[in-house]
């Protein structure tokens, strides 16, 4: 649709005065053209503002202003300008210090020491090349972190996903026994890479009084080759780009349950916790500082629109999986943890209307 036809429709469905209008219409067209038109999951030959007014049209007149409002003033986009510098990040930020610690540990000598000696350096590097880089999802911009990190870290130490097969593994072995010219090298270091965690249930949980997830997913997969291709203090790095307050708070703790449920049989002994940025912990919508936007996701809601993985998070997931009530939108997904109401959609029933969504959710389970 053309975006100014799209704008005076929008404007009488808000019933805008033209000064409102003109007002909003600069601020629509500059967050369309350097943030929201960016969503990779818009309908074909529909934009943001073709989406927002669809959105819009399913509230009362009488409610659509709170809805706006919400949309201009509260929504959290991180477009792939920020997502890409996130990722950017993680070697710097994350995987750099704790190697250095390492050595410095190994060695015995302060953690800032470690470039100022060559056996400590070439133990860095020694160090770096055992580390892995491996995608718990197809958000985890594995393709990106590569061309980040290029000429630092190889494509041999790159892979795709977290199951991977015997041959694979053992490929991975080999390459680097060759790099290293040491027929007895094994992997130190592995990371395990997400773009996203909100409540960190899909990660690691305790379900009908059994343990599940990505983490218990991946030892399964790799259980039979530790021995053999991981060194006896291994260490599983799970790291994330964004992580809620929430996650980066409960994951750790729900690990260590995790520990003392499993002893040392059936998960990783060590496994640490990392997010290049973490939410703010005020940012879920709460009924104190949300009233009005809040009466709209309940009177708005389908509960249809759960299946056999939202039901995980809950029975109620009008504030989003785990409850998490987040008003935020990933350029090339909505997070489920985001409030049902900007990404659900429904088809309706005799007691509830149809839901439509704001940013429609491309659904994925793995």
């Amino acid at each position: 649709m053309n975006q100014a036809l799209a704008l005076d429709i929008l404007s009488k469905i808000m019933k805008w005065d033209m000064d409102r209008a003109r007002q909003e219409d600069d601020w629509l067209r500059l967050m369309s053209r350097i943030k929201y038109d960016g969503y990779q999951d818009f309908l074909a030959g529909a934009r943001f503002i073709e989406s927002l007014a669809y959105w819009l049209q399913q509230f009362d007149p009488s409610e659509r202003e709170v809805a706006y409002r919400f949309v201009r003033n509260h929504l959290v986009y991180i477009g792939p300008a920020e997502m890409q510098h996130l990722v950017e990040l993680m070697y710097p930020e994350t995987v750099q210090p704790q190697l250095l610690l390492a050595v410095a540990n190994r060695v015995n000598i302060p953690y800032y020491r470690v470039w100022a000696h060559e056996n400590t350096a070439q133990a860095y590097n020694l160090l770096l090349r055992k580390s892995l880089f491996l995608g718990l999802s197809d958000g985890a911009r594995i393709d990106t972190f590569r061309r980040a990190n290029a000429g630092t870290i190889g494509n041999e130490q790159i892979v795709l996903a977290t199951q991977i097969d015997k041959g694979k593994w053992d490929d991975l072995l080999k390459n680097l026994r060759r790099d290293l010219g040491d027929e007895s090298a094994r992997f130190s270091f592995i990371y395990l890479i997400d773009d996203f965690i909100g409540s960190g249930k899909t990660l690691l949980r305790n379900e009908g009084g059994g343990w599940k997830g990505k983490l218990l997913r991946f030892h399964e997969s790799a259980e039979k080759i530790i021995q053999t291709h991981f060194e006896p203090d291994y260490l599983i790095c799970v790291h994330h780009y964004i992580a809620t307050h929430k996650a980066s708070q409960e994951v750790p703790g729900r690990y260590q349950e995790a520990i003392k449920d499993f002893g040392e049989q059936g998960i990783f002994p060590k496994v640490c916790f990392s997010f290049t940025t973490i939410l703010p912990e005020d940012l879920p919508i709460a009924e104190e500082r949300y009233g009005d936007f809040m009466k709209l996701v309940d009177k708005n809601y389908d509960p249809s629109i759960i299946d056999e993985h939202l039901n995980v998070g809950g029975t109620d997931v009008r504030l989003g999986f785990g409850s998490c009530a987040l008003p935020v939108v990933l350029e090339h997904n909505t997070p489920n943890n985001s409030v049902t109401l900007l990404w659900a959609e429904t088809d309706g029933n005799d007691t509830h209307h149809p839901m439509r969504p704001l940013f429609r959710r491309r659904h994925r389970h793995s």
